[in-house]
C-alpha cells in the first residue's frame, strides 16, 4: 500500500511553492511536513490529503514569518523564484495561472492567511471547513477571509494570456534585441511599462522597479550591451508561461518573464540572483494539484 505523503508529495511542494514564492523554502516546509506525518495515528486520519495540505500550510505559515524578517535586509526587489515546469502544468490553465510570475507577485499583496485560505479554496479546490482546520479559524471566518482576498486579487490579477501569444511577443522581443533597433522594442512596450530585476546584491540589477519605457530600455543597453562574454537566449516554460532565459558563456544569467495586456508588455521580471536560477536551468519542478 503507497504512503499517502509520497502520493501527494507533489501537491504538498506545490501548496508551499504558491505560499512562499520559494522552491528551496518550499522543499523545506514539505521535508518538515513528512517529519509531523511520520509522527501521526494514520487509523485516526479519514482523509490522507487534506490531513497533509493542512500540515503543510501551517508549517508554510510558520515559514512565512522568517521569510518577512529576510527580505526587509533584501538588496534591492525581491521576485520569486522561476522554476522551469512540464507542458502538463501549461495545459492546466488554472495551475499555470496560479504560478505565473505575475499572479505570484498579485499574491505577495496579501496577508499571509488571505493567501492561504485563496490558495487552498481557488486554486486547489478546498472545502471551507477544511481550510479552517487549516488556518485555525472557523468555517464563517474563512469564508469572509476568502471572499476578502477574492475581491483584491481580482482587481489585480492579470487576464491569462495565451501561450502561443506570449511566445509571439518573447520572440519579436528576441528579434528586435538582436537587431540594436530600439523602435521595434518600443512598440512592444507599454508606455507606462514596469521593470523589476531581482539580483540579490550578487548580480548587477536596479535597486528599485524602473518605470517607463526609455527608462526600461535604456538600462537593459547598459546592463546587457556591454555583457563581457558570449550571450545566448532560448525561450522555455518557466512558472507553467513561455520565459526568455539568457545565459552568459553557457551559464543561466536571466530569467524574465512578462505581464502582457492588451498585446503589449506592461511588466517585465528579471531574476538574475544565481541562488534562484537552479531550478530553472534543470530538471521540471513536481507542480500539480
Amino acid at each position: 500500500m503507497s504512503d499517502p505523503f509520497l502520493e501527494h508529495r507533489n501537491l504538498l511542494f506545490t501548496v508551499a511553492y504558491e505560499m512562499l514564492s520559494s522552491a528551496a523554502d518550499a522543499e523545506d516546509v514539505v521535508q518538515e511536513t513528512w517529519l509531523r506525518w511520520s509522527e501521526v495515528d494514520r487509523s485516526t486520519v479519514r482523509d490522507p490529503r487534506a490531513y497533509l495540505v493542512r500540515i503543510v500550510t501551517r508549517q508554510a505559515l510558520n515559514r512565512i514569518r522568517t521569510l518577512q524578517r529576510r527580505r526587509e535586509t533584501y538588496v534591492g526587489p525581491w521576485l520569486p523564484e522561476p522554476l522551469l515546469t512540464s507542458p502538463d502544468v501549461a495545459e492546466d490553465v488554472e495551475l499555470a495561472d496560479s504560478v505565473s510570475t505575475a499572479m505570484l507577485m498579485v499574491l505577495e499583496t496579501l496577508n499571509p492567511t488571505e493567501r492561504a485560505v485563496f490558495i487552498l479554496r481557488e486554486v486547489f479546490g478546498f472545502e471551507y471547513a477544511e481550510i479552517a482546520a487549516a488556518v485555525d479559524k472557523s468555517p464563517a471566518a474563512v469564508r469572509q477571509v476568502a471572499s476578502r482576498a477574492g475581491r483584491a486579487v481580482r482587481s489585480r490579477r492579470p487576464e491569462p494570456v495565451p501561450t502561443a501569444e506570449t511566445e509571439e511577443v518573447l520572440r519579436r522581443f528576441l528579434e528586435a534585441t538582436s537587431g540594436g533597433d530600439l523602435q521595434p522594442l518600443m512598440e512592444l512596450m507599454a508606455p507606462d511599462v514596469v521593470m523589476f530585476s531581482d539580483g540579490g546584491g550578487l548580480r548587477q540589477a536596479a535597486l528599485r522597479p524602473i518605470h517607463g519605457v526609455s527608462k526600461v530600455l535604456r538600462w537593459m543597453a547598459a546592463v546587457f550591451g556591454r555583457y563581457p562574454g558570449q550571450m545566448t537566449y532560448d525561450i522555455a516554460s518557466v512558472n507553467g508561461h513561455p520565459a526568455l532565459r539568457i545565459f552568459g558563456d553557457g551559464v543561466l544569467d536571466v530569467v524574465a518573464t512578462l505581464r502582457i495586456e492588451g498585446g503589449l508588455i506592461t511588466a517585465l521580471y528579471l531574476v538574475r540572483n544565481p541562488e534562484k536560477l537552479a531550478r530553472a536551468d534543470g530538471g521540471a519542478a513536481p507542480l500539480t494539484r
